[in-house]
């Protein structure tokens, strides 16, 4: 065979695998139950412009001086929250939130709890790559 047509061959046998795994790696997205409303972009903009992601992590990802709030929402409440937005504790400080910008803040933390889980000790990595969640 010619080097031209065996590189042709190489060449479409990996196209055909890309195209078959990426059929296959999106064919089956997960379903999500969450609505991303405005008063939930509201809040992901208030938690931009605070620079909460300094100090508290999302799905693992962000600072370390506070707690990972992705699923804040579901293990204390929304009362909770809300009074240690209002009155902080020793090392997060008080924001002085209008209550809308709070309402909006606990709107996207509701939402995130509602998209997933962050507990790293329960992802494995597969061969192939992808992350699974045990």
């Amino acid at each position: 065979m010619a080097p031209d047509f065996q590189k042709t061959i190489v060449g479409l046998l990996l196209t055909l695998s890309f195209l078959t795994y990426s059929f296959y790696l999106y064919s089956s997205l997960p379903v999500r139950d969450a609505v991303f409303t405005i008063d939930v972009d509201r809040g992901k903009a208030i938690w931009q412009q605070h620079n909460c992601t300094a100090c508290h992590q999302v799905y693992g990802l962000g600072g370390y001086l506070g707690p990972d709030l992705t699923n804040e929402y579901s293990k204390r409440g929304p009362d909770i929250i809300k009074a240690m937005i209002r009155t902080g504790t020793k090392t997060m400080p008080a924001f002085n939130l209008t209550e809308e910008e709070t309402s909006s803040l606990l709107s996207y933390l509701k939402h995130i709890d509602q998209t997933g889980i962050a507990d790293p000790r329960s992802f494995k990595i597969k061969l192939d790559g992808t992350i699974d969640q045990e």
